[in-house]
């Protein structure tokens, strides 16, 4: 993250860009400065490494081939490997691991450590965020892909959970899904979310605004430190929601709230024919839930937003994952050159649909218009629309390091009712508070 190199960066692309749109102007300011600058750029011969998971290979090399009809005595050596496998490597390792890639994918939240531990590039992410069209990068996830001023990685995709309903299944129980659906007011079946499991749980806290581990300008808080009797009405609603669906499931000896039985369980209970209507889920779930919804023929999309708790809209995060650069390359200037314009091609709207296709990943800055209006399937064209609406209403993803420890918290939290039976909302909310009251003296 050296301000001072990536500036010059940014003083090259422009003197680039200015020397191939505009050469007569240039040559006539400067004829050595623009002959120059265009001479380095069409003589470009860096070489780049570049992490991609196998199911993206294909789109990768046509942006590959995109960016050396640009620059072709460069060389970008595509890795063929798993983002989360690739991400190990490096959190064992170093960026000089020859295994690590120069452009690589990262979730958002993985942003803070990989920072902590100088191993990313600041970018200039405002100039390729121009060309590939961004309106306001700052209000997005690009502007929450920053740390104390530099950008360190390009938004990739965006992502949130949806609603995923089989509509057999709904005509059975009477369940209107054109309407607003009040989670209270299910059977224990009509819905199920493994909210042992923080991912999932917290699109039913975020409802009520219920912050697991904020920060503010204070520190670290979490209102599930909070004593029942303090809290607010509207978050003892959702922890009394929560309870009830647990209780309604222990009593019936379900396995939802069995962390490697409760997958199976919700895959069985969604085929039509069977008990659950409603299933909270990510656009990556789409293929298996369509099987099992006859085949795609009763499968319904809708946004989170189409279910309530206390009248209040369940909500994820304004989650994703950025393009990362390699700390090692920082400091070569033809290389984060390379490395920038690969990004570019990645980023570029044009191939929004593409990437859909070949990954199921949606660009935050390409429209809702430009897939609906595209050759993807219908459901691919529901899927993307839930997702933006799902997207548009969810609050900011945490993203400092520190939230990595509520993922337990939580989770061994919920997972003791089986054990300890609480015989209320209150009691049950008592070991989640032990568990977060723990956490916190950490901090």
């Amino acid at each position: 993250m050296k301000r001072i190199v990536s500036l010059l960066l940014v003083f090259t692309l422009v003197l680039t860009m200015v020397a191939c749109g505009n050469n007569t102007s240039s040559e006539q300011n400067n004829g050595e400065v623009a002959s120059e600058t265009v001479v380095e750029m069409e003589k470009l011969e860096a070489t780049i490494s570049v992490q991609a998971e196998s199911g993206w290979m294909a789109y990768y090399e046509a942006a590959k081939a995109r960016v050396l009809e640009q620059y072709p005595d460069a060389t970008i050596n595509l890795i063929e490997t798993g983002a989360f496998d690739h991400m190990d490597i490096l959190d064992t390792t170093d960026s000089t691991n020859v295994d690590v890639a120069d452009i690589f994918a990262i979730p958002a939240d993985r942003l803070a450590g990989f920072a902590k531990n100088e191993l990313l590039a600041s970018i200039d992410a405002k100039t390729i965020a121009e060309k590939v069209g961004y309106e306001n990068y700052d209000a997005g996830l690009g502007g929450n892909l920053s740390v104390d001023g530099d950008y360190l990685a390009f938004p990739m995709n965006i992502e949130t959970l949806i609603i995923f309903a089989n509509t057999a299944n709904a005509d059975v129980v009477g369940l209107d899904l054109t309407q607003k659906v009040e989670f209270t007011d299910l059977g224990a079946e009509d819905m199920l979310i493994p909210v042992f499991n923080a991912w999932f749980g917290i699109a039913m806290t975020n409802s009520a605004e219920i912050e697991l581990l904020g920060k503010n300008e204070e520190g670290l808080f979490s209102d599930l430190t909070i004593e029942w009797s303090d809290l607010p009405r509207e978050k003892q609603v959702v922890f009394e929601a929560i309870y009830d669906y647990w209780k309604a499931h222990d009593d019936m000896t379900t396995d939802v709230w069995d962390t490697n039985a409760t997958w199976g369980y919700m895959d069985a209970a969604f085929t039509t024919g069977g008990p659950n209507v409603l299933r909270l889920d990510g656009p990556w779930g789409t293929a298996g839930l369509s099987e099992r919804a006859g085949n795609g023929q009763d499968l319904e999309i809708l946004p989170i937003t189409q279910v309530t708790i206390n009248g209040n809209p369940l909500a994820h995060w304004k989650s994703g994952w950025g393009l990362a650069v390699n700390a090692r390359i920082e400091e070569n200037e033809e290389q984060m050159i390379l490395a920038q314009a690969m990004i570019e091609e990645l980023a570029n709207p044009d191939f929004a649909v593409d990437l859909f296709k070949q990954t199921g990943k949606i660009m935050e800055h390409v429209s809702g218009e430009t897939y609906a209006n595209s050759d993807l399937t219908e459901t691919d064209k529901k899927i993307v629309a839930a997702v933006l609406e799902s997207y548009a209403a969810a609050p900011n993803r945490p993203l400092f390091s520190e939230w990595n420890s509520v993922w337990s918290t939580w989770e061994n939290a919920l997972l003791s009712w089986s054990g300890v039976k609480p015989e209320s909302a209150e009691e049950a909310y008592k070991e989640v508070k032990a568990a977060f009251d723990a956490m916190m003296l950490n901090y």
